[in-house]
């Protein structure tokens, strides 16, 4: 049957890794977190001009750092930036010297030189290999160059350019986000479709010493033959052919990292267009060493892909490293066919590095993502010459008798698929066992001490659910589509067995629902989860489907989506009347004073920008929550409804715009004003400028000695607490309303310049987090992973799945959202662990406890993931709770 799993599964292609699209925040020039110990220069003309004043949008000293001197065509006078740490560079801005108008110098051209170690520099070019990028044409505007490719670098140095003896002075800052794999280069054969941004050092037979194209953060398409943004054929891949002379069935790449890690896992993104003779690799052996003087490990680790001659569609393959501990890895990929083509390469590492030693402990499953391509763990040991053929002797009678197992169980699958299309008309019954049942909840002690006082609660039920029936998730056959079909099963699916089951997702389950429980349907249909529904978890589902206990119906719920194609909240409809833009009380803002900078994300029916608002403070008048700007333009993020968006969107955008002017809390994003007088019709929020708490905590480590003398971005425990009092002191305000959020989660945590937490709704919209969503039979797409069983299973959206997902935002604050909730379990282990939770046999697996973490704070948000509803805390409980120990 895991056979079976593994050869029906159909696994969608998955985004980067790190993408630079998405990776595009400010490091530091403005703010002042880059340090003026961290800037130095080839020269400058005074201490007013040095590198210390090159800081984009700031006046200090004379204005600008300034080299010494008339600048010469011939001159290479430059700027240096030390990031302390590798990071992926993906924007440049710059400006040039402004001082309070009585400048007059700029750079028109510069070139930008990198380094990795402090001592290897290389020169940037870009994808057409001119290495002058365009710069400023006046003292005081802002131009910004996408680098494409972007860099890989800790050191940077700005070298301005000039084609005539002139004075130049710059300003600027530097945009990305930190590069965590930590890899330094990547070495192979020279491929035969050329990786033509490498900046290592290429000679006939190798690529030594650099990175290319292979961490640029752009995945290849499905069609290796198409690109994102180069025309020429295969140009997003690196690839090989295993007829090339000195390719001997395999293809050796050397990877080396800036210090020793623990490895976990590594993904390759691989083209598998299988009818031109392109596949993903067959097998990989990856071997291991702690330093670059040392021998390579004698056991290597390999691993064989289940390869797949149905889905031509490209995808990561994720190849389990098994903790071991390198600096450098050797990897050998072998041939499955003509043609072998990669686009991306990335690692999951741990800093702290532990001795390991090679393992053959049996792994759950597999530990890739729904994302990627399921594999069997083999862990062999090295072979000498000698002993290989006679290994392969002795092992010609195990592959036949494999083979012929292997041929036996796809007679035996053929067999069930044809029996389960001709008697199966109801469910599509292909139990999966996803889950072993000897996985382990891994719980950590923590070594902190902080006492969580919290309301007592009545005891747990420890009782098991009586249905006997209720035993598995079941998606139903796509030919059950029909409501008129539907209603005329009703009866016979009220009264099987099958009703038991629980229907995610699909329009069956919401008629079920609607006509014999009068709950709101799924995400499906109304996007309200009912405020006084029945308490199923004192029924069975098969004494659901007969309840009559106080409900909302699905009339009394506002189908609201918002224009990102997420739900900002579900409410009762009590809460919004029917309208128009007659009823809409925010003022209605100037279009043209909104200048557009770069789309944010984009949904179904809209999308969110970057704006620059002229004038809006002042227009805002007294009370406004905009800081003083001194006349100049402030950011805001701007949700605007597409021209072709159906006439039930525009409705919602409306109703939307009247829910969020009601809504005032210090810790929820607030509407400014709208533009609704013509199309398109626009809703302008808060704009925050440290951008969401995922990306803020990813890019932090916990406060230490350490930190604090390598100048690294750290938080507290206390600022970790003090974020979780902000986003429960907003929860609580939303529950105080009736309000349910159902998509709370640190990517909806935004975050302004004071470090104030605003909880939003932008995470679905944007690509970066894409992988944090599940999308079902094509259609929905749901935060699985932040979603209580019950929201899971029935479709019940509460105050108490809001508090079940802070539970999970609070795990992702004192991980400082190093990795995914679950991030072990696939997309339909989730949901089949969802299953355990209702079942409640003690085979639900928990999230484990975070170091970082006080005991009675894990105790809290176990409290959060309690089975019954009830037994979950309240969001004031769990603000009285936190409240206390955040110093004031």
């Amino acid at each position: 049957m895991h056979l079976f799993l593994l050869l029906i599964l159909h696994l969608p292609a998955a985004i980067a890794q790190i993408g630079p699209e998405q990776c595009r925040y400010a490091l530091g020039m403005e703010d002042g977190r880059i340090k003026d110990q961290d800037l130095s220069a080839s020269s400058q003309w005074y201490d007013t001009t040095g590198p210390q004043n090159a800081r984009l949008n700031c006046e200090r000293g004379d204005g600008a750092w300034c080299p010494k001197g008339q600048l010469e065509p011939s001159d290479s006078q430059y700027l240096q930036i030390d990031l302390r740490r590798l990071t992926f560079l993906t924007l440049m801005g710059t400006q040039g010297r402004y001082a309070l108008g009585l400048g007059k110098e700029f750079a028109q051209q510069y070139r930008l030189n990198y380094s990795r170690d402090g001592l290897l520099w290389r020169s940037w070019k870009n994808r057409q290999g001119k290495e002058v990028l365009d710069g400023n044409k006046n003292t005081y505007a802002v131009f910004s160059n996408d680098l494409k490719p972007p860099v890989i670098a800790r050191y940077v140095r700005v070298i301005p350019v000039s084609k005539l003896s002139t004075t130049v002075c710059m300003r600027l800052e530097l945009y990305g986000c930190p590069w965590d794999d930590g890899l330094m280069s990547y070495s192979a054969p020279v491929p035969s479709l050329n990786d033509s941004t490498y900046d290592g050092v290429q000679d006939k037979k190798k690529l030594t010493g650099g990175l290319g194209q292979l961490t640029d953060g752009l995945t290849g398409l499905d069609d290796y033959r198409l690109s994102h943004q180069v025309q020429r054929p295969g140009y997003d891949y690196v690839g090989w052919r295993n007829d090339t002379p000195g390719i001997l069935g395999y293809v050796e790449m050397e990877f080396v990292f800036d210090r020793p890690r623990n490895f976990t896992s590594m993904k390759v993104h691989s083209n598998n267009m299988f009818s031109r003779g392109v596949k993903i690799f067959s097998s990989v052996s990856c071997s291991f060493k702690l330093h670059p003087k040392a021998a390579w490990e004698a056991e290597p680790v390999v691993f064989n892909t289940v390869l797949d001659d149905k889905n031509p569609s490209a995808r990561y393959v994720t190849v389990p490293l098994n903790r071991r501990a390198a600096r450098l890895l050797r990897c050998r990929f072998h041939f499955a066919d003509v043609w072998m083509m990669f686009s991306e390469v990335s690692f999951q590492s741990e800093d702290t590095v532990l001795s390991t030693l090679p393992t053959q402990m049996p792994m759950m499953g597999s530990s890739a993502t729904s994302d990627d391509v399921i594999m069997k763990t083999t862990p062999t040991t090295a072979a000498t010459p000698s002993s290989t053929a006679s290994s392969e002797d002795g092992n010609t009678p195990v592959l036949i008798g494999c083979l012929v197992t292997i041929i036996l169980l796809l007679v035996i699958i053929i067999v069930l698929i044809l029996w389960c299309q001709c008697v199966c008309k109801v469910l599509e019954k292909a139990p999966r066992r996803i889950l072993d049942e000897d996985v382990t909840v891994r719980l950590s002690s923590c070594s902190d001490t902080i006492v969580l006082q919290t309301p007592p609660v009545p005891p747990r039920s420890r009782h098991p659910p009586a249905d006997p029936h209720y035993e598995r998730v079941f998606l139903l056959d796509p030919q059950y589509q029909n409501p008129a079909m539907l209603r005329n099963k009703l009866p016979e699916l009220s009264q099987s067995a099958e009703a038991s089951a629980l229907l995610l997702g699909n329009p069956l389950y919401d008629l079920l629902l609607l006509t014999s429980c009068h709950m709101a349907s799924g995400w499906f249909g109304a996007f309200g989860g009912g405020y006084a529904e029945p308490d199923v978890t004192q029924c069975t589902p098969h004494q659901c489907f007969n309840s009559s206990a106080p409900h909302y119906a699905e009339t009394d719920i506002v189908r609201l989506q918002g224009v990102t194609g997420s739900n900002m909240y579900a409410v009762p409809a009590l809460t919004v009347d029917s309208l128009t833009r007659k009823d809409i009380s925010a003022a209605e803002f100037p279009r043209q004073q909104l200048i557009f900078r770069e789309k944010l994300g984009e949904g179904q029916f809209g999308e969110v920008h970057l704006c620059e608002a002229e004038g809006l403070p002042e227009f805002l008048g007294e009370g406004s929550p905009l800081p003083d700007r001194d006349g100049r333009s402030v950011l805001v993020a701007v949700k605007q409804l597409r021209a072709d968006a159906t006439s039930q969107a525009r409705n919602d955008f409306l109703k939307e715009i009247k829910i969020m002017s009601r809504l005032d809390n210090a810790n929820i994003i607030r509407l400014l004003c709208v533009c609704v007088s013509s199309d398109p019709l626009c809703m302008v929020t808060e704009y925050m400028e440290n951008g969401d708490l995922n990306m803020f905590l990813s890019q932090r480590e916990m406060e230490s000695t350490l930190t604090h003398a390598n100048n690294i971005p750290s938080v507290s425990l206390s600022d970790l607490l003090h974020m979780a009092v902000q986003i429960s002191s907003g929860m609580k305000y939303l529950a105080s309303l009736n309000f349910v959020h159902r998509d709370l989660a640190t990517r909806n945590c935004l975050l302004d310049r004071r470090l104030t937490i605003k909880i939003a709704d932008f995470g679905m919209s944007r690509n970066l987090y894409s992988s944090d969503y599940y999308r079902i039979q094509g259609r929905a797409v749901l935060p699985i992973r932040w979603m209580a069983w019950e929201s899971i299973l029935l479709g019940k959206f509460t105050t108490a799945s809001d508090v079940w997902a802070f539970g999970v935002t609070l795990w992702e604050i004192f991980t400082l959202c190093k990795e995914q909730p679950y991030s072990l379990l696939s997309d339909e282990q989730v949901i089949e662990n969802s299953g355990e939770f209702f079942r409640n046999q003690g085979r639900q697996i928990f999230l484990y406890g975070p170091p970082l973490c006080p005991p009675s704070l894990f105790e809290l948000m176990m409290r959060c993931w309690s089975r019954n509803i009830p037994d979950r805390p309240t969001f004031e409980g769990l603000y009285q709770a936190l409240r206390p120990h955040v110093t004031q």
